[in-house]
């Protein structure tokens, strides 16, 4: 099984995600987008690791290669991949640094990986995105290039996902499934 939980920041996605992952049972595996830019990004992820191990979660952390991440972590009986808009935003900074460009054939291309790596496995894949496309248009062409990557990758594991669950100030709406 998919899921997208999407939503704004701050709206309860993640607390969503670590509930429905939580109900599901079984061995659960965290897989974290967020790359460590700074001494305060440090200590955000150490508090999150420690916290999920806690409860006894695996934890991954994966800035680039989601699908094969999700494809070596079958035997996981859900994963939760926190989050898109990350795991996008260090694609397009690799594909700068390597002087390419990351279209939304590229971003497609991606999300299909993505998909297939999902539905391998007799588990359930958890995907967290932000909602970018609700405010007004970016001021600069980097910023509307990364509006338009997240929405188009939202849409492509939207289309994929079993269920979609949109967060607004915390209350779940369920867009797809049950």
């Amino acid at each position: 099984m998919i899921i997208l939980v999407t939503g704004g920041c701050r709206s309860g996605k993640s607390s969503q995600a670590a509930q429905l992952a939580s109900s599901i049972g079984g061995r659960k595996l965290f897989i974290a987008t967020a790359p460590v830019t700074d001494e305060e990004m440090r200590q955000r992820i150490e508090r999150h690791k420690e916290a999920r191990g806690e409860k006894g979660w695996d934890v991954l952390e994966e800035t680039l290669d989601l699908a094969g991440a999700i494809r070596d972590s079958a035997d996981y009986d859900v994963i939760v991949v926190d989050c898109l808009t990350l795991w996008i935003n260090n694609l397009m900074l690799e594909a700068l640094e390597k002087g390419q460009d990351l279209d939304e054939a590229g971003i497609v291309e991606r999300c299909e990986l993505l998909g297939v790596a999902s539905s391998q496995g007799d588990n359930t894949v958890i995907f967290v995105t932000n909602e970018v496309g609700a405010g007004i248009v970016p001021d600069n062409e980097s910023a509307r290039a990364f509006r338009d990557l997240a929405g188009r990758c939202n849409q492509k594991i939207a289309a994929m996902a079993d269920r979609v669950i949109m967060m607004v100030s915390g209350l779940p709406l369920i867009l797809k499934g049950q």
